[in-house]
């Protein structure tokens, strides 16, 4: 059985429903639950918890120090190219986007990593377009072989591949991917991919499994946060989570929040999220989940970062560039999206220390993973 089975049990208008008929007792239910489900799940996105954010936000911090104490992790998003082979509507690297496309060689790869290693990172994701016939795994495993004497933790989040594929680079020193199913309802899911390997939605979707088979070490999850209803594409992500982790147990796993950020090309976001909304979920999540790993981009602002690190995120970028070769070489042309928090490392990780917690830069050690 793979989640593409189990995400038959689901349907979307039902689940949409169910999300927005729940009350203010649900809610005070999933609160005092010390293990909640994902039906209380459902309750901490609904529009019932607003009131209640300031309990849901002060119980979030409350699981994560329990868990994972006043550290952050840091990482640093490496883009080794903009070459696509997808047609999609909300991304600067679709393929009918007018772009320029660069594909980063093994000099270029090294220039990145002086860069990345003199701002003290030890932690870097892999991060490519889907273009399989220029940037597939043979080109894989010789960027993660000149990553691996420099980096104690390599993750990628790129096209997604077979299982083979993923026990072969695991082989080479890959510790983590991160795939996102972007958007849970299928029948929409064709509209924002009309075109390339990405339109096969159960492929994409059957893909942690194929991770879990493989022995990831961690698997990340989430949605790209406006192309359908975020609270309804939240759960299934949540019921995606819940479904990994009783499955492949050894692994971990870690959620992202995407929200959708001005790009070449672009597309009109059909479900916006406020600030406070987009706490809200940060916290159901870390209300739901006391284990997993919360990671935030710089794709948000400056404020709502500083604001945010009390609050359940474990690991945060920053100083990112999402262009190929872009710390050494920056050119916005060929960029994936514009990042809003451009604050560098050093400026970020005193925000860090400001608010009492601790910048991590190294990975765990495998041999007590």
């Amino acid at each position: 059985m793979s989640f593409t089975e189990e995400i038959e049990n689901y349907s979307w208008s039902t689940v949409k429903e169910q999300i927005y008929s729940k009350t203010a007792d649900d809610v005070r239910k999933a609160l005092s639950s010390n293990q909640p489900n994902l039906e209380d799940f459902q309750a901490l996105i609904s529009p019932a918890a607003a009131p209640f954010l300031e309990e849901m936000a002060q119980k979030s911090q409350a699981l994560t120090l329990q868990r994972f104490g006043k550290t952050i992790q840091m990482y640093a998003p490496l883009y080794l190219s903009n070459e696509c082979q997808n047609i999609c509507t909300y991304c600067g690297f679709s393929l009918d986007v007018k772009i320029d496309r660069k594909t980063l060689s093994d000099e270029e790869i090294l220039n990145e990593v002086s860069v990345l290693k003199s701002y003290g990172y030890d932690h870097v994701l892999i991060v490519t377009g889907e273009a399989n016939r220029t940037v597939g795994v043979d080109y894989f495993k010789n960027a993660i072989r000149l990553l691996k004497p420099h980096f104690s933790h390599i993750a990628m989040e790129v096209q997604p591949l077979d299982e083979t594929d993923y026990r072969e680079l695991i082989e080479e020193g890959l510790n983590t991917v991160l795939v996102y199913q972007e958007t849970y309802h299928k029948e929409n899911y064709k509209k924002h991919h009309p075109k390339g390997k990405k339109s096969n939605f159960n492929y994409r979707l059957d893909t942690h499994d194929r991770m879990g088979r493989a022995g990831i070490h961690k698997m990340g999850v989430g949605v790209l946060i406006g192309l359908e209803d975020w609270r309804t594409d939240s759960f299934y992500a949540a019921a995606h989570l819940d479904y990994l982790e009783k499955k492949y147990w050894q692994a971990n796993y870690s959620i992202s929040f995407p929200r959708l950020r001005p790009c070449a090309g672009g597309v009109e976001l059909k479900s916006i999220m406020s600030d406070r909304e987009l706490v809200q979920l940060i916290c159901a999540y870390r209300i739901f989940n006391q284990e997993v790993e919360l990671s935030m981009s710089t794709r948000e602002s400056e404020s709502f970062r500083n604001n945010i690190i009390k609050l359940g995120i474990t690991s945060i970028s920053a100083d990112s560039k999402t262009d190929p070769g872009g710390y050494a070489n920056p050119n916005v042309n060929l960029e994936q999206f514009e990042i809003h928090d451009k604050r560098s490392t050093a400026s970020f990780i005193q925000a860090i220390k400001d608010q009492g917690y601790e910048p991590v830069f190294k990975g765990w050690d495998k041999v007590l993973q």
